[in-house]
């Protein structure tokens, strides 16, 4: 099994076709799909046209299909409705949360914990995985359209997984959230796992069986992949960091609120104006920080050495 991509494709890229091209194309599927209102208006922007056509090898008809279809799904589902309350349950465990780091590229990081599943319930788990998806989408910055997956396989056996609930998360991402995905980082499988992928492989498209990668915490080319995607201080020992604080369910079910009251406005405006929560921050910016750390030390000490000379300045004119 393969460990890691290509450096060249850590960020997501891919070659394209020319601007103006992709330009005529996402307003022929505009055109196709007719005048949107509320918050499909919202959803239909360019950017997420051009993912149900990347999603389509920029096949118009098939893109305009594809859309439709989820375009009726969110009509129906509500995804941006669910509310960490409605889903609570579901998470109690940490079987999948949204970490509070990001990737040196930008994008948000969704851990997911097999051995951790608490719930029978396809229902549950499909609209537990939307919840996350929404919230990692929610978390997106500007620059950015895909996020990470992180899968610990520690304690993992068999009895955690389900052929029908595969089948159901492929379909709902592949269909609904076409290109989201980046990189979906496999960490530590055991052997039994590999058979169980290689059934579950048909239900990927293609493109996405491309982006998983199996990861070895004893391989050398899986830590030169995390350490170019990750700043270690902040992932989680699970998979090879330096972070060793346990999943705090309270403290996440803070945080899923605070953003659960962002949501409206973003479905009302198509973006959120607050600045973000403290803890998001992408691992680029661990550097930045620390440097500015530094430079407020420096000028507290600088104050305290003009104090002490001012003092000394009157003792001596006195």
């Amino acid at each position: 099994m393969s460990t890691g991509p290509n450096k060249s494709n850590f960020d997501g890229s891919e070659n394209s076709l020319p601007q103006e091209l992709q330009q005529e194309m996402i307003n022929e599927v505009r055109k196709l799909i007719g005048p949107q209102s509320g918050k499909l208006a919202v959803y239909c922007t360019d950017a997420s046209i051009a993912r149900y056509l990347r999603a389509r090898n920029w096949h118009v008809k098939k893109a305009v299909k594809m859309l439709n279809a989820t375009l009726k799904w969110r009509t129906d589902y509500k995804p941006d409705e669910i509310r960490w309350d409605d889903i609570a349950m579901e998470a109690e465990t940490g079987k999948i949360y949204r970490s509070n780091y990001k990737d040196k590229y930008g994008r948000p990081v969704l851990v997911m914990r097999p051995s951790c599943q608490n719930s029978k319930s396809i229902k549950g788990q499909i609209k537990y995985l939307v919840y996350c998806m929404e919230n990692a989408i929610l978390n997106l910055p500007e620059s950015q359209e895909q996020m990470v997956w992180l899968i610990d396989f520690h304690g993992f056996n068999l009895s955690h997984i389900s052929i029908k609930v595969t089948r159901e998360t492929a379909h709902v991402l592949q269909e609904h959230y076409p290109e989201r995905l980046g990189i979906a980082i496999l960490y530590n499988p055991p052997k039994i796992f590999e058979p169980f992928y290689m059934l579950g492989r048909p239900f990927l498209e293609a493109k996405t069986a491309n982006k998983v990668k199996f990861a070895y915490s004893d391989d050398v080319n899986t830590t030169k992949m995390m350490s170019e995607l990750f700043d270690m201080e902040f992932v989680e020992s699970a998979f090879g960091g330096k972070d060793i604080a346990d999943f705090d369910i309270e403290k996440y079910a803070e945080r899923m609120r605070e953003d659960d009251k962002k949501t409206p406005q973003f479905w009302k405006n198509g973006y959120i104006t607050e600045s973000p929560l403290p803890l998001e921050k992408s691992n680029s910016d661990a550097d930045s920080d620390e440097q500015a750390k530094r430079a407020e030390e420096n000028e507290e000490e600088q104050q305290d050495d003009d104090a002490t000379s001012s003092v000394e300045s009157l003792s001596v004119k006195n």
